[in-house]
């Protein structure tokens, strides 16, 4: 009977979408499981956690004027055709959706074919492709309480968190972490995140500070995949006079990945772009954070969940317009000679995270299947 069971899954854009897509996924596992959209740089991740896959043309609206609106109307047109006819082979019994580019026309697909529809908003302020879902799902369930506010749906709305990666959840000491980075456990070390695909902006900030910020701390670095080359490239142009001990407090890779838990453990502080993954998975690590918000992000999202976490307790906020060395390296040394403040930042993240998340809302999700009528307190496994 449940692998008769079938549960569409749709969003997309980057890992900020796709990672609790799979994470919820997990919690899934015993169902028939597919993936409608452009998986991108994910799909073997997709394919890992067992979820097929149906391809979908992805399309973007901006929120400024670019050709490129007038060409994605076409593509828009196109995926809701596709989506029609594959769902219609598939046709699940319940729909899940993260939101993000190329969603959308799935998600209308469903609705045409009367299909029920969870989504889930990971933002402290909901992107357009959610809005406009959340006028024909079933549930909508939140990473962030304050994004309630911007939803005009009778839908259930209910705040549960952000799935996290079950990676996330173990933990290794300190020691062990730094010497898998070669690094050494007496000295501090930041770990530098610019999400998913990288940061030039914070990039930059790095190499042009680099010598006086390795003089004092160690440092952890995810440089972006397709930014990768050029830096490693200026790295050891800059770096060519330096001395051994120098070098040695410092390692950067394109993606951390599997890598990424192990990074937060062996990390003081993470110093970080304010995407809601960022947050939540260094909620879940207990890892106190200076976000520094991407200000051209869709809504001003990341300046708001920036400040949303601020209120917890659990994070600094520096602007990318005040990112200056003199700044940065103050707001840091500071939190790191006081153990007593780092010491609450790592309760607050605690009470944050919430740990059921994938969970509750895989619940949500079945028990819009009538023939199973899950009880939201029992695990769907």
């Amino acid at each position: 009977m449940r692998k008769e069971t079938r549960i569409l899954l749709t969003g997309g854009g980057t890992g900020g979408h796709i990672y609790p897509l799979i994470t919820v996924a997990r919690q899934l596992a015993d169902y028939r499981l597919r993936y409608f959209g452009d998986p991108g740089q994910y799909k073997s991740e997709l394919q890992e956690a067992g979820i097929e896959i149906a391809s979908v043309s992805s399309s973007k609206f901006r929120r400024y004027f670019s050709l490129l609106n007038f060409l994605d109307i076409f593509k828009f047109a196109f995926g809701f055709i596709q989506s029609l006819c594959k769902i219609y082979w598939f046709m699940p019994d319940a729909a899940f959706s993260k939101g993000g580019p190329g969603a959308l026309p799935v998600i209308l697909a469903c609705r045409f074919y009367f299909i029920p529809i969870v989504i889930h908003e990971s933002d402290a302020v909901p992107g357009l492709t959610n809005k406009i879902a959340a006028r024909y799902a079933k549930k909508v369930k939140l990473a962030f309480e304050s994004a309630r506010a911007y939803f005009n749906t009778r839908a259930e709305i209910e705040t549960v968190g952000q799935p996290v990666r079950e990676e996330f959840l173990k933990e290794e000491t300190k020691t062990e972490a730094v010497k898998y980075f070669g690094l050494d456990a007496a000295k501090p070390v930041l770990l530098f995140l610019g999400g998913s695909q990288g940061s030039n902006r914070l990039n930059d900030f790095i190499l042009s500070n680099l010598e006086s910020l390795l003089n004092k701390f160690q440092i952890i670095h995810q440089v972006g995949e397709i930014k990768y080359q050029e830096y490693k490239n200026e790295y050891e142009f800059i770096s060519k006079d330096w001395s051994p001990t120098l070098k040695k407090n410092y390692f950067f890779a394109p993606y951390l990945k599997e890598n990424l838990p192990k990074a937060y453990d062996a990390a003081d502080l993470a110093i970080s772009r304010s995407g809601a993954g960022a947050i939540f998975e260094a909620a879940a690590k207990r890892k106190p954070a200076v976000l520094i918000p991407f200000p051209e992000a869709a809504n001003n999202h990341q300046q708001l969940n920036a400040f949303e976490y601020q209120k917890t307790g659990a994070a600094a906020v520096i602007e990318q317009e005040n990112l200056l060395p003199d700044l940065f390296i103050s707001v840091v040394e500071n939190l790191l000679k006081n153990a007593d403040k780092l010491n609450q930042m790592k309760i607050a993240a605690q009470k944050f995270y919430k740990p059921d998340a994938a969970q509750r809302i895989a619940q949500n999700i079945l028990s819009l299947i009538p023939r199973f009528m899950v009880s939201l307190a029992e695990p769907p496994k």
